[in-house]
Order: structure tokens, then sequence, then C-alpha cells
């Protein structure tokens, strides 16, 4: 309470549902699948720090468990705060941070030759997993520019860590042959790098749509971003619900209090270019939101 004190309108965010939402995605996966809860973008707007630190306070999470974020300026917030779990950055990385990178211990993803390049050009070479385009036709290396990168990879002595791809429509589980050719294209480019000498790579391809309805896609770790704030990906994901059955409970609340109540006739108009008109007497309340 002492919180609030002073504010109008304010955003409350329940640990414990997002405790609760993190136990439903972990008894999915197995005991060997890493998990990573993606908080990028100020964790869908709960806040970066504090739903990192909600999380990381939850043995279930703490030992072992992920962060992903969008930027390398949220990685190094999180650093910054004192949290030491793995963090991968997802999107793209300037070549004048790999650097910077390493001496934070943060992962980078690199998921074209322009970013490779500077990933070898580096004198500190931070940990990074490389990102494939499947089908989702974002970022990421072609299946058919794998020979190169492997080649080019060898000649700069560089090792990736882990690789993943990204699914198009793995929350629609009425059609799966999209998500399951991903899915396969993924997995013999990972095949090409095991024959070609590269060991003890972490794969993952599923959010929280593929974690929900492909189990099979689970691999070595599953990347859940909407799911842990308490959303579906989508209507089918929730009608095709697993067994034991998967609740999810939102734990944002956005809360304000009531700053004036009135009166007014019958007829009058209410807002800007009269939005509405009131058919009856009515008592409105006007919220300090706007």
């Amino acid at each position: 309470m002492q919180k609030r004190k002073n504010l109008r309108t304010w955003i409350e965010v329940d640990s414990r549902a997002l405790e609760h939402n993190l136990k439903q995605f972990l008894k999915l996966i197995p005991r060997r699948t890493r998990f990573m809860a993606v908080v990028k973008s100020n964790a869908y707007g709960h806040g970066l720090v504090d739903t990192a630190k909600a999380l990381l306070a939850l043995r279930s999470f703490s030992e072992g468990g992920w962060l992903g974020v969008d930027s390398i300026t949220e990685a190094f917030r999180l650093r910054k705060e004192g949290i030491k779990n793995p963090i991968l950055v997802l999107g793209f990385t300037l070549g004048s941070m790999m650097q910077d990178a390493a001496r934070n211990n943060i992962i980078v993803s690199v998921s074209n030759f322009d970013s490779l390049a500077d990933l070898a050009r580096a004198k500190e070479k931070p940990i990074f997993h490389l990102k494939f385009d499947t089908g989702m036709h974002r970022q990421g290396f072609l299946p058919e520019q794998t020979p190169q990168l492997m080649k080019l990879m060898k000649r700069h002595g560089l090792s990736p860590q882990g690789m993943f791809t990204h699914f198009a429509a793995a929350k629609d589980i009425a059609y799966p042959t999209y998500t399951l050719e991903q899915f396969r294209k993924f997995n013999m480019i990972a095949k090409l790098f095991e024959q070609a000498g590269f060991k003890n790579i972490i794969r993952h391809t599923a959010a929280s749509g593929g974690t929900l309805l492909f189990p099979e896609t689970d691999l070595d770790m599953v990347r859940v971003g909407m799911g842990i704030y308490g959303y579906w990906p989508s209507p089918e994901s929730r009608i095709m619900n697993h067994e034991p059955e998967i609740i999810l409970r939102p734990p944002l609340q956005w809360k304000t209090i009531v700053a004036e109540t009135k009166e007014i006739p019958k007829g009058s108009y209410i807002g800007y270019d009269l939005t509405e008109r009131v058919s009856r007497k009515t008592n409105i309340a006007v919220l300090p939101v706007g």
C-alpha cells in the first residue's frame, strides 16, 4: 500500500501468478530440457528487472533458468542488477558491442555473415548461438548457407554454444505441416553440424506455442514469453489443452482511483466528438488514466 501513496494510477504484478505459469510450463517439458523465460521489451510491459528478479527468487527457475532479451542494452541492465544466470540476446547485436558482451558474459545471436565477421574480428569473443531461418523469413541463416557457414567458422576457430530457429505458425495446431517442415529443416542443419565435428550444441526451437502444442520440438531448451505472462498464443492452443490441463493466470493488473463522480441528465453527450449519448439519467465516473 505504501508504494501506491500519492499515485493516481499504477500497475501491479502478482509474482504468485508468475510462479504458477512457470510451473505449468515446467510440467510439460522433460527434466533435461532447459527453460528460457523471455523478458524482452521490458518483459512484455511487466518490468524487465522486477520480472527477472521475481523469477530468480523461485528455486524452480533460479537453478539453471535462462533469460532471453531482445537487445544487449536489456542484457547490460540485468547484469548491472547482479543477475548471473545465462542471458541470450535474441535480436541483432552491433559489431562494436561484441567485446562488451564477452566481458559481461552475455550470449549473442549470430544470424548473418556480417555478424559472423564482426564476431571473428572481436579480440574478446562472446559465447554465441546461431539463428537459422527455416521459414519465418526474418533473421537467420538459410539452410542452404550451412556449408559455407561451417567452413567460415572452422577457418576462424569459432564454435557455437547453441543454435535455434523460430516457428512461424506453431500456435495453430490445425495446420501442423508448416511447423513440422521447419522442424525437419532445423534437424537437418543440426545433423550437418554434428557430422562436421561441432559437439554439445544447445538446440532450441519451441516458443510458447511450440511448447504447448508440439512437445517433440522441446529439444534442449524452450523459450517461453507470453505464456509465462498468462496469455495463450492462440485460441487453438487453449482449446487443444494438455493432460494434465494447463491453466494460465495473467499476473498484471492496471489499477486506478476514481477521481470524480457526477450525475448527468438524460440526453447528455459525453466526451470529445460527442462519443456517447445517455438515454437516461446516469451516474458517471472519471478515471485519471488518459
